[in-house]
């Protein structure tokens, strides 16, 4: 039964800033410069929560992604980045952060108005995450070195053997339309920090403040070619991007689907390639919690960012001496997320990021509800004028094999099951091809670290979920994605090792 109130759905004015930002003329962002597409076609920018178009930008053609790459390249090989001291690329990247502070709130609205997301929501969670990314990222310029090793298979001090850490090159990076400015940065740092040059590719659905971030990086002094920022369709810009030959590494956020078929395609050049993809996180209530507590907890897990989350809580297994107390508090902490428009003030979730991915989550709910699923909450869309909203919604009287329950479903939906015992939520949470994240809700720390070592996934949440910080390693087992970023792994995978050995 929906719990939702009756909400005006309209979405409230733009400010000053976002309309010149709006007003921007098409143009790519290459070696340091705006500068028009070799082609005339553009794509719509629309705003989810009122489904209208608001702007227009480039879809680059290949002659465009041909020169982004080019520039990237003789900024590489020159050393204009990569041969300053590494104090000088780390305070210039502590200036881009700055300059993002001053620029919070602008960035923010601009998120809301592509993304759908709540502009609260964006301006506490998505830019200042942006911001602390750099300034982690950037201290990691004045650290990366190699290590002195002496030989194992010859006398000592016949040999002087030493490995060296360099930056790998040029690095093609590809971002979802999920967390754009976050994802860009997330992107773009560690590559910096390591000394490589970059082309960013935004999503099509979200390419604002990948422009607006353009401009700042010109602000910041990052010389020209270091980062080139170009947009466009995924099957053709992104596909070019993958394929050329003058790129050295593929690092690319997104579906498993889309995920598979850039991995097979930089196979054929042997390119270096970073995959975060997707998951279909279980959430695990054990009984001892306080379900006044796991329910609003578990509720967050996925209804935060419209269930648009690759670590989403998407499956709920909750212990079934509490699973109808657990729920209870669940439907009732999902009056929280009730949609609103995403310059709504009081909004905390926002609609969906298109017509096409309100399609698929609607697609979802009603295969689930025909493979006998039952509708706890939501299951539906709120009346409005325009926009792409759903309501929270939970399904209950699931089976294993259903596809809600196996398939990422990237919107406000929750599957909840309920379970006996350890071993066996278990072996549920890993019966999947997914092994991105999971959470587990308990007092008991002995249990909780037993479950922790028996998950198979590549971050796994304590009482809390999508904790996501700068410090830590983020990736995923299995069809989750290859490699991880963040944290030193996530500066070392822009880099290359060389071992030196040298006869005395």
């Amino acid at each position: 039964m929906n719990q939702m109130t009756n909400v005006k759905l309209e979405q409230f004015p733009y400010s000053d800033a976002a309309k010149k930002a709006l007003a921007r003329k098409p143009a790519l962002f290459i070696d340091g410069e705006w500068v028009e597409s070799t082609g005339g076609a553009t794509l719509g920018v629309v705003d989810p929560s009122s489904g209208k178009e608001i702007s227009r930008f480039v879809d680059a053609t290949d002659a465009d992604v041909d020169k982004a790459v080019a520039a990237a390249r003789r900024a590489f090989d020159d050393g204009r980045w990569s041969d300053l001291p590494p104090i000088v690329r780390e305070q210039i990247m502590h200036k881009l952060a700055d300059i993002l502070e001053a620029h919070a709130d602008e960035l923010a609205e601009l998120e809301a108005i592509d993304n759908g997301k709540p502009k609260g929501m964006a301006g506490a969670i998505d830019v200042p995450g942006a911001i602390s990314m750099i300034h982690y990222m950037a201290g990691w310029a004045t650290k990366l070195g190699g290590e002195m090793i002496e030989p194992s298979a010859t006398p000592r001090g016949l040999f002087h053997s030493y490995v060296r850490r360099e930056p790998i090159g040029v690095a093609a990076q590809i971002v979802p339309w999920n967390f754009p400015l976050l994802m860009a940065v997330l992107k773009i740092s560690p590559a910096l920090a390591a000394g490589c040059t970059v082309i960013l590719k935004p999503a099509e659905q979200t390419s604002l403040t990948a422009l607006r971030l353009a401009d700042f990086i010109q602000m910041a002094g990052i010389p020209a070619g270091v980062v080139n920022i170009i947009t466009g369709n995924g099957h053709t810009a992104g596909d070019r991007l993958v394929r050329h030959p003058d790129v050295d590494k593929v690092a690319f956020t997104g579906s498993t689907e889309i995920g598979k078929v850039i991995n097979r395609t930089a196979t054929d050049s042997l390119k270096r390639v970073t995959l975060e993809l997707g998951g279909k996180s279980p959430v695990i209530v054990l009984p001892d919690v306080d379900p006044k507590v796991a329910g609003p907890g578990t509720a967050q897990a996925i209804f935060f960012n419209s269930g648009q989350v690759c670590v989403a809580g998407s499956r709920l297994y909750a212990h079934k001496s509490v699973f109808d107390s657990v729920l209870e508090n669940f439907v009732e902490a999902s009056s929280f997320w009730q949609p609103r428009a995403s310059l709504d003030p009081a909004g905390h979730m926002g609609p969906l990021v298109s017509d096409e991915q309100l399609a698929r989550v609607m697609g979802y709910i009603e295969d689930g509800k025909k493979a006998g699923a039952s509708v706890a909450i939501g299951g539906d869309t709120p009346e409005s004028e325009g926009g792409y909203y759903v309501n929270p919604t939970v399904l209950v009287d699931v089976k294993p094999d259903m596809r809600v329950v196996r398939e990422e479903i990237f919107g406000p939906v929750v599957v909840a099951q309920r379970f006996d015992d350890l071993d066996e939520v278990a072996r549920q949470a890993n019966d999947t091809s997914f092994g991105l994240a999971a959470g587990i809700w308990t007092k008991d720390l002995s249990a909780m670290h037993k479950l922790a070592a028996k998950l198979k996934a590549g971050t796994i949440w304590g009482n809390c979920h999508a904790m996501i910080d700068p410090a830590l390693p983020f990736g995923g087992f299995k069809e989750s994605g290859l490699g991880r970023e963040q944290g030193r792994q996530g500066v070392e995978a822009y880099t290359e090792l060389k071992s030196v050995i040298i006869q005395l």
